[in-house]
């Protein structure tokens, strides 16, 4: 009953579409209309990716921060690193640059060496003033080169904000208005005000701005992103329709098959923007992805229709067989590289559910309208000439197929061998595999930006910030001096690590304040004394109430304090031990029942993200392969064949990791995405060559290696297909600018050619190697797939003649 229900199915579906055509082909286009019109609901991302979900203690760290101090990451700075910066002409152009940005309703504050201003006491009160650090009128080059020594020499309180700690540098800052950070109007600003007015700049003084900032990068690299969607696109149609002309020799095919991937794409566009997902380095992947993956089944249906066209030269029989036969099987491979993107959904990381959520829809949705599109076009045309078919009698081919053959029937113990050498070496090298949570180490190489952020790295010691938040317990508790010295001591500690800045915080206002009580003497850049505490921590109070100088450091209770140090790009096991030791000292300076410190920060949440990715994504590619191994049991009945399913798909995957450990290429957000998409795209081989291998049992009466060979003749000119266009295809992706998407394209197309070989040396070896114990009626008791052959061509004949 189950086998007629099968056969039924596919039959009644292949009458309903050949003979509803016209309906099928206007509700196409109709849905691709509606598609079309959901583009206007796509988004762009304006933050980075929070990769962990949002009860996880880091975010709610980091969301208290958050609402304490509001959005940190608003500066952008402006570097340069040329002494003819202090000519005349050159820096009035510079302290003009400041202050037009400053007019600007989108900036906060800006701080240079032109509009500086400095503490001063005020005569008969406990309190401090600003004053312009450049009160002369009328400056000249001598007074200038006063100031400027003035600056890098007494006022220490300026190192590490306007100029670097070795003098060789300087910068301006820009604080944008918190509440534009993470809105368009941030883009805009950054892209038609900020860089236009730098280059004229530029071009004015002939001097190089650099330019870095969580804003500026994050800007630069999401256009990036939106830029090489449209470039990725068009590399995959260009690639997929160069190979899939090369192998069918035939313009009538190659424009089908493209046609139908270029609708499955609007269609991936149209899903993003019913969902309303914004456009991340991840969903931009989706449309060529869908290329990618609709082309094979193009193949395998084509494929199939011309073999039946050059059998039996009746077109009818030919697509009625192209749907029941080849469409049964191909829905089971698209479920299971559905479902190897599926698993994405099973992490509790936003980016990768939308990712996950997107790729599997749209993969179902290319199967669908590749058994509809291809099918009804063919139907109408003429019946392929022999032109149209002479690919498949192709001499190279034939002595490829020939060559697994003779390797399958002579060779075993020699493709036993390489396997299990491949397989130890890839241990080998997965024990050299490390694990990087680097924000920066995926963004584009090549572009300025990037080399402004090594610029500035080099310069101030670092980019990224790290934040510690001081819960005092009390109001007004930062303010004493106790506080203040713990404060200063972790300072002093964090300044002694390599890998990060000078921090910052109130403390450095606090020592401002003293050296400004004592007539700007740098001797007195420090903390107060016991005996200087009373006078000098008024003033100090006075001051960061009068002034905006440092204070977002304190919020409006006095009872919140945060210390910004920002932080170079650092290894992983690296990074953990800095935390480590900053932990340590945080317990031994903070008493648990007196303060309450936390670290948190952008970069910081993003690190930690990573980790727990990296986690979920093991998970997910676990529930992955115990997916698709409950597909196999359902399709075969049979615990031995699943196990022989699965060697040959899990081998490239271990020697992906293996080369990963030797080359040196990291775990990350991006390359561990590799696993799950590559195991469920190539376990589809697997299933076209069992399924047939199950169908040539039956005709071959049970004889094993008659039908495992007649398996690969069979298959293997499909499977060299589609394994050539995935390979060339996911390459399209190393033409990309961000590090983690030239990884995945050259992961994922290495893993994919060693499946491919796996699937055809290895699978049929095993098959022969245990005939006795899998391959008997038993193991294919009642299978779930059923594959039209034999007997069940009597139904085809009645089907047919109703089509005719």
């Amino acid at each position: 009953m189950e086998k007629l229900f099968s056969i039924g199915f596919w039959s009644a579906l292949a009458r309903f579409i050949l003979r509803n055509r016209t309906m099928i082909i206007i509700a196409i286009i109709a849905a691709t209309v509606f598609f079309a019109l959901q583009w206007k609901n796509m988004r762009f991302t304006y933050t980075e990716a929070n990769l962990l979900p949002d009860e996880h203690p880091y975010n709610l760290e980091y969301q208290e921060f958050l609402n304490t101090f509001g959005e940190e990451g608003n500066l952008i700075i402006l570097g340069v690193k040329d002494s003819t910066l202090f000519d005349l002409k050159n820096f009035k152009a510079w302290t003009q640059l400041s202050k037009d940005f400053g007019a600007y309703d989108e900036v906060d504050l800006s701080l240079s060496i032109g509009d500086l201003q400095k503490l001063e006491k005020l005569p008969d009160s406990a309190a401090f003033q600003l004053v312009p650090f450049i009160s002369d009128s009328v400056l000249d080059k001598a007074r200038l080169d006063r100031y400027r020594f003035e600056l890098f020499h007494k006022l220490p309180f300026y190192e590490g904000l306007v100029y670097s700690p070795s003098k060789e540098s300087v910068r301006t800052a820009l604080y944008l208005k918190k509440d534009i950070v993470n809105t368009p109007a941030r883009r805009d600003f950054i892209i038609n005000i900020l860089i236009p007015r730098i280059e004229q700049f530029e071009k004015e003084t002939n001097i190089k701005v650099h330019t870095s900032g969580m804003p500026y990068i994050r800007t630069l690299n999401s256009q990036n992103i939106i830029d090489e969607i449209g470039l990725f696109i068009g590399a995959a149609l260009l690639v997929t329709s160069f190979i899939f002309f090369f192998f069918f020799r035939s313009f009538r095919a190659t424009f089908i098959s493209m046609i139908t991937v270029i609708i499955g794409v609007m269609w991936s566009f149209g899903v993003l923007g019913i969902l309303h997902y914004e456009i991340t380095v991840l969903t931009a992947l989706i449309p060529p992805l869908i290329i990618v993956i609709g082309i094979p089944n193009c193949i395998f249906l084509i494929n199939k229709y011309q073999q039946e066209i050059k059998r039996h030269g009746n077109q009818a029989k030919s697509l009625q067989r192209v749907i029941t036969k080849v469409g049964n099987a191909t829905l089971m491979t698209n479920v299971t590289t559905a479902s190897g993107f599926a698993t994405f959904i099973l992490t509790n990381s936003k980016l990768l559910k939308e990712f996950g959520i997107v790729a599997s829809i749209n993969i179902l949705a290319i199967f669908i309208l590749s058994l509809f599109i291809i099918p009804i076009v063919y139907s109408y045309m003429a019946i392929p000439k022999y032109k149209h078919l002479k690919h498949l009698n192709k001499e190279w081919i034939g002595r490829f197929v020939q060559w697994m053959e003779r390797m399958v029937r002579e060779h075993r113990i020699a493709i036993y061998a390489v396997t299990i050498a491949l397989l130890c070496t890839s241990i080998i090298g997965l024990y050299n595999i490390r694990l990087s949570g680097s924000l920066i180490e995926d963004m584009p190489k090549n572009t300025e930006f990037f080399k402004d952020i090594k610029f500035f790295e080099k310069e101030y010691e670092g980019i990224m910030p790290l934040e510690i938040l001081i819960n005092t317990q009390r109001k007004k508790g930062v303010m004493n001096l106790a506080t203040l010295k713990r404060m200063d001591d972790l300072q002093v500690y964090m300044n002694d690590i390599p890998e990060l800045s000078k921090p910052l915080s109130i403390v450095e206002l606090v020592k401002y304040s003293k050296q400004a009580y004592y007539n700007n003497n740098p001797e007195y850049y420090q903390l107060p004394n016991s005996q200087e505490r009373s006078f000098i921590l008024s003033y100090a109070k006075s001051s960061t109430q009068n002034t905006n100088l440092l204070s977002s450091y304190v919020d409006s209770t006095g009872q919140y304090a945060r210390i910004t140090v920002f932080f170079k790009d650092t290894p992983s096991d690296r990074f953990d031990r800095i935390e480590e030791d900053i932990r340590a000292k945080i317990d031994k300076l903070f008493p648990a029942d007196q303060y309450n410190v936390s670290l948190t920060g952008k970069a910081f949440v993003f690190e930690k993200g990573t980790k727990y990715l990296v986690n979920n994504l093991l998970l997910s590619l676990s529930f992955a392969i115990l997916l698709i191994a409950l597909f196999m049991a359902w399709m075969f009945r049979s615990l031995r064949m699943i196990l022989v399913s699965l060697i040959p798909n899990l081998l490239p995957l271990l020697i992906t990791g293996g080369i990963m450990g030797f080359i040196g290429v990291p775990i990350k957000p991006s390359t561990i995405l590799v696993f799950s998409i590559a195991f469920g795209i190539s376990v589809d081989d697997t299933i076209h060559f069992l399924a047939k291998y199950r169908q040539e049992l039956i005709t071959h009466n049970w004889k094993i290696k008659k039908s495992v060979y007649a398996a690969l003749r069979e298959t293997g000119v499909s499977m060299f297909y589609t394994s050539i266009v995935l390979f060339f295809g996911f390459s399209v992706f190393t033409i990309s600018n961000f590090g983690g998407t030239v990884a995945l394209g050259a992961l994922v197309s290495i893993t994919l050619l060693f499946a491919m070989l796996s699937n055809l040396l290895l699978l049929p070896s095993l098959l022969l190697s245990l005939e006795r114990n899998i391959a008997n009626k038993q193991t294919f008791k009642k299978p779930a797939i059923q594959i039209l052959s034999g007997g069940e061509e009597e139904l085809e004949e009645d089907e047919e003649s109703e089509l005719s």
